[in-house]
């Protein structure tokens, strides 16, 4: 398990498995790389994230992750595993599932929802860039992307 905290002061616990105390996911993220670059969106408030959001009323959490992902990016996607949770500790606790997984199509004029579409960032792209969300700063998204690369091999 990595520890670390966030941009915004929350302790952060990142496993790659199930989380030590047990807590259900009900928020996810989407982090996949396809044909070399890194799918991404861009929220109107924090900036360029990966897609993610929470799951509804009895909706399973990978449904949430496909569901989610062509929401927020126009890109339908299979085969997705999961692959990390983290507990991010605050005034509200919650667990989040990561997902990676395969594009199946990608659709140039979605209907989209809270983000601005899906915008496709290479390695170099994602390191440099200045519009990151807090989401997407420090040791725990790196560690991610790595993992996400060794799984695509």
């Amino acid at each position: 398990m990595m520890v670390f905290t966030d941009s915004n002061g929350g302790r952060v616990e990142l496993t790659f498995g199930k989380n030590s105390d047990g807590m259900e996911s009900r928020h996810v993220l989407i982090v996949l790389k396809h044909e070399g670059k890194w799918l991404m969106t861009r929220h109107p408030e924090r900036g360029i994230e990966f897609p993610g959001g929470k799951a509804e009323e009895g909706e399973t959490i990978e449904a949430a992750a496909i569901r989610e992902t062509l929401e927020e990016t126009g890109v339908s996607i299979s085969g997705i595993k999961k692959i990390a949770e983290y507990v991010v500790r605050t005034n509200q606790t919650f667990c989040k599932a990561v997902f990676t997984g395969q594009v199946d199509t990608i659709d140039v004029h979605p209907q989209l929802h809270e983000t601005e579409g899906a915008l496709w960032l290479t390695d170099e792209e994602v390191d440099t860039c200045t519009e990151l969300s807090f989401h997407m700063r420090g040791t725990g998204m790196e560690q991610i992307r790595k993992r996400v690369e060794a799984y695509a091999e």
